[in-house]
């Protein structure tokens, strides 16, 4: 074999693996014009993801603020916003916010053993106002009579027609701020505490209850 002969072969032994690797790749399919190459895959492992948060629908607050009740004692009472405010804040800060309020006139008399009749409407939030009527007797030292506005804040009741039943005073809770009288009664869970203001006398301090009715009574018993 002459020298010609030997250099040719040599150089088709030395291309024959680049050849065999052109062909494998040309043999692979091609994207689409116009479409991007798959992306390559890639080792480890998958990025985590935000967690997702959670919202928990709390019940719409069905109370009353302490500015909308000083306004509404002022108004209903005829009274100003600070002497309001003075009997207000006391009751909110051993109370906190009530979930409805009354708001009526009443008439007392007493000689040692008296009575005490009243109406007015229960207001509450999300509801219509519902008329209540009250009646109950007093005994102790107590002398005289008044006609006055009642304005009742009411606590923990969520359901209106809970209001008609027997609320007891309770001893030793009356009080006055400004010369609005406060003092507290208490049935079933559900607290009731009537500010006043009127004309009269009333001396010495009293014990009984309140009957809340759907209508009037006669009797205070």
């Amino acid at each position: 074999m002459d020298r010609r002969t030997l250099i040719a072969t040599g150089l088709v032994a030395l291309s024959a693996p680049a050849l065999a690797r052109a062909q494998s790749i040309s043999s692979e399919p091609l994207p689409p014009a116009g479409e991007a190459p798959p992306p390559q895959a890639t080792e480890g492992p998958p990025a985590p993801q935000p967690p997702t948060p959670t919202y928990s629908a709390g019940n719409e607050d069905k109370t009353y603020s302490q500015d909308e009740i000083v306004r509404g004692v002022s108004d209903f009472m005829g009274v100003t916003a600070e002497t309001a405010g003075g009997v207000v804040e006391r009751l909110f800060a051993k109370n906190g916010r009530p979930t409805g309020y009354i708001a009526g006139e009443e008439g007392s008399g007493a000689f040692v053993v008296g009575g005490r009749y009243g109406r007015g409407l229960l207001y509450m939030k999300d509801k219509e106002p519902m008329e209540v009527f009250w009646q109950g007797p007093s005994i102790g030292w107590d002398f005289g009579g008044n006609a006055s506005r009642v304005f009742t804040l009411v606590y923990d009741l969520h359901v209106p027609e809970m209001i008609f039943q027997r609320f007891p005073g309770v001893e030793g809770s009356a009080y006055v701020v400004g010369g609005l009288g406060v003092n507290y009664q208490k049935a079933s869970g559900v607290t009731l505490a009537p500010i006043r203001a009127g004309v009269g006398l009333r001396l010495g301090a009293n014990v009984g209850y309140l009957a809340y009715t759907r209508k009037r009574n006669i009797l205070p018993f």
